[in-house]
């Protein structure tokens, strides 16, 4: 795992500055603390920093082709790299070292920005063109966003890097938040989607390829895509085992110590015990457990470890909140409200101590349908289809009176139930993927962000995503919709930014494409049965994981914010509540919702931490009070 960033200027008889390159790259040295390396060719310029993983004596980067025209840098791993290496070799294609990314130099230089369709892996590069006049810079990444890649289009040229912070290094971007980023970040938890919350930066999305020549525009083109179309049947005997097996397994080339995550659940077993089939040493396993007894799962994962004869280590964290405030925010260069970036940022820290590669169970809760959401909004869909236009629209109009009692049973709380029976599918799930309602969020918003934003709706660009695969069930187009918006923005996100800042690579098996493109369009009945999901990888995994782990109820890997935010956090909330810029957020209501969440009578946890999270992300990185 590695970090690139670079720039090209439109004065095409101007040169890259190395000395800018090196600014870039040094805000984004956690990424890669081994070594650096530039390439400059005219007004086009490459940074790289190196997490050394394979040929670590030979692999430095920047990497060429065997004419040494096309320049590369490169982040992640390419897991069929041995095989196309084979490919190139026959046709008369030489290499200088054993690294999987210099792979992609001569892929490109035999066929063009087709080359990315045949690499299998997760990954972000950069390659400089030298055979074009002006030079072309090509930038690519991997099908579900695993590796991010942003990039700013400017009056000067085109920047580029793995994070905003090497981008704004440059100094050729206003430090200000887009309002609609705002909007999107207080509705669901993070800004996603093509445009990044920095004004004038942009996402490069997953599955897509740009290229850029001083002068010109830049012009995206997807590579990849889901399936729009869903059911292409039940999985064989056996089968979801051995494409588990399979993928795995060409998960683990590594010339350094590799370990996995192992905590409680399906989807981290399942890795594991696939690990400990293809290794014939020990699996390296690590697993953090909480002050919390409503979130640690240790025990679980020690018997799991010590069934699989892993050498486990296991350690009992405190997860500090402080460390949202403190430390995140750096490596945070967007603001992100997922509370279990803490966690996530502890456990990487913890295995770095003992490995520099580690794999997680990310992807399998989208692939085979395992959030508790998916089961809920598959069993409304059954429901609502039962009661007819008249029955939705009277359950409708009983949720909208019906009140909020965050504080009540939970068999109590049925305004959202009623509520999503009487909407629409896609808005009813939408309603599941956020943690306010955009009537709240904008209640929430200083006059600035409010007339800024006035038209804005996250739902439009969800809808987009939902309705895309037309005439597949509920089930899958909720899948989709994740697949390209929670899963690369937030999720994937996080377990980017939380491992990289303890530099350690972090390599999710279950979202290989392959193992996507098969299994996430299973029928419904394969992976929501009996009032839960993941049924298929359930029962492909009987007599390797222990029932007690199969069967058990789903646990998040989260943090008890609502005592946070009452206890260790509650001064530190109420003093970002005072500063944060009045034009994009309303003092006044937001020390209102602190107030009822403090006398109990209403659960605002969520809207609490992340006006916290977003007050220091400003601080961190000196963003302006005005808004774009």
């Amino acid at each position: 795992m590695c970090g690139i960033a670079g720039y090209g200027l439109d004065d095409r008889g101007a040169s890259a500055e190395r000395a800018l390159l090196e600014r870039m790259t040094a805000s984004i040295a956690h990424r890669g603390p081994d070594s650096d390396g530039f390439h400059v060719r005219g007004p086009l310029g490459l940074g790289f920093r190196r997490l050394a993983i394979i040929d670590v004596a030979g692999g430095t980067q920047p990497l060429y082709d065997q004419s040494g025209a096309i320049a590369l840098i490169g982040n992640g791993e390419i897991y069929n790299s041995v095989e196309l290496r084979a490919e190139l070799a026959a046709r008369g294609y030489a290499f200088r070292t054993n690294s999987d990314i210099e792979t992609i130099a001569n892929l490109y230089a035999e066929h063009g920005v087709r080359a990315v369709e045949k690499l299998v892996g997760m990954y972000a590069f950069a390659i400089v063109d030298g055979r074009c006049d002006p030079p072309k810079l090509v930038l690519g990444r991997d099908r579900l966003g695993i590796k991010p890649v942003y990039y700013a289009r400017t009056a000067r040229g085109l920047a580029f890097a793995s994070e905003p912070k090497a981008i704004l290094a440059l100094d050729w971007l206003p430090r200000r938040l887009r309002a609609h980023a705002l909007v999107d970040y207080l509705v669901q938890g993070y800004s996603g989607g093509e445009l990044a919350a920095w004004d004038g930066m942009r996402r490069l999305p997953p599955g897509c390829t740009l290229e850029w020549q001083p002068g010109s525009e830049p012009r995206i083109q997807r590579y990849w895509d889901l399936p729009l179309e869903a059911d292409r049947g039940p999985a064989a005997p056996g089968e979801v085992a051995e494409w588990l097996d399979r993928v795995v397994r060409d998960h683990l080339i590594s010339d350094v110590p590799l370990g996995a995550f192992l905590s409680g659940g399906i989807d981290s077993s399942a890795v594991v015990t696939s690990m400990a089939r293809a290794l014939s040493t020990p699996v390296v396993a690590c697993s953090v457990g909480f002050d919390e007894a409503s979130h640690d799962e240790l025990d679980v994962a020690r018997e799991t470890a010590r069934l699989l004869g892993a050498h486990h280590h296991t350690e009992v964290l405190r997860a500090d909140p402080r460390l949202a405030v403190e430390t995140l925010p750096w490596f945070y260069d967007e603001p992100l409200a997922d509370p279990s970036t803490v966690p996530t940022y502890l456990v990487s820290k913890m295995a770095r101590a003992h490995v520099t590669v580690a794999l997680s169970g990310d992807g399998g809760d989208e692939v085979f349908a395992g959030y508790r959401r998916y089961v809920h909004d598959w069993a409304e869909n059954r429901l609502r289809a039962r009661l007819g236009a008249r029955g939705r629209a009277l359950a409708g109009a009983l949720g909208r009176g019906y009140p909020k009692l965050d504080w009540a049973p939970r068999p109590l709380r049925g305004k959202t139930f009623l509520t999503n029976l009487g909407d629409a599918p896609a808005h009813a799930y939408f309603r599941s993927v956020t943690q306010l309602e955009l009537a709240d969020a904008r209640a929430l918003l200083g006059p600035l962000a409010r007339e800024a934003a006035r038209e804005h709706d996250p739902f439009t660009a969800f809808a987009e995503h939902y309705e895309r695969p037309r005439g597949a069930d509920a089930l899958y187009r909720a899948q989709y919709a994740d697949f390209h918006t929670y899963l690369p923005d937030q999720i994937l996100a996080k377990a980017d930014r939380a491992s990289m800042a303890a530099s350690l690579e972090l390599r999710p098996p279950l979202l290989d494409h392959r193992f996507v493109e098969r299994f996430a369009p299973l029928p419904p009945r394969e992976k929501v049965r009996g009032g839960r999901g993941k049924h298929a990888l359930r029962e492909a995994l009987r007599g390797r994981v222990r029932d007690g782990v199969l069967d058990a109820a789903k646990r998040g890997f989260d943090t008890p914010l609502d005592r946070w935010i009452a206890g260790p956090l509650a001064a530190e909330v109420a003093r970002a509540l005072e500063s944060l810029p009045a034009g994009w957020i309303d003092r006044t209501r937001a020390s209102d919702l602190l107030a009822r969440h403090r006398a109990g009578r209403e659960n605002h946890a969520r809207a609490l931490w992340s006006l916290l999270v977003l007050e220091h992300w400003r601080r961190r990185h000196a963003v302006r009070d005005d808004l774009a």
